[in-house]
């Protein structure tokens, strides 16, 4: 877990709980619209397809590039799962 996976989750977190959004879309309000952040779209959508593994986001819409916060990512914000027990097997 990085300062941009807490961005992305942060950014989910603030919004509509029934929020479906696209990496683009997300890079965008976070880079270009609040500037919380400063890497790459690349960088958001790779990021995004992490926190999708981890359970933390899910890819909705048949798998087509949408996702949504899970309770599991709100449990993360709220301070009841550690950064350490989301770890994959191949970090």
């Amino acid at each position: 877990m990085n300062e941009v996976d807490d961005s992305i989750l942060e950014f989910f977190a603030s919004q509509d709980e029934s929020l479906v959004l696209s990496p683009a879309l997300v890079w965008y309000n976070l880079h270009d619209q609040l500037e919380l952040i400063d890497k790459s779209h690349e960088t958001v959508a790779r990021r995004m397809r992490k926190l999708s593994k981890r359970g933390l986001l899910e890819k909705v819409n048949d798998g087509k590039g949408y996702y949504a916060l899970t309770q599991k990512g709100r449990d993360y914000l709220e301070g009841d799962l550690e950064a350490d027990d989301l770890r994959l097997s191949d970090e």
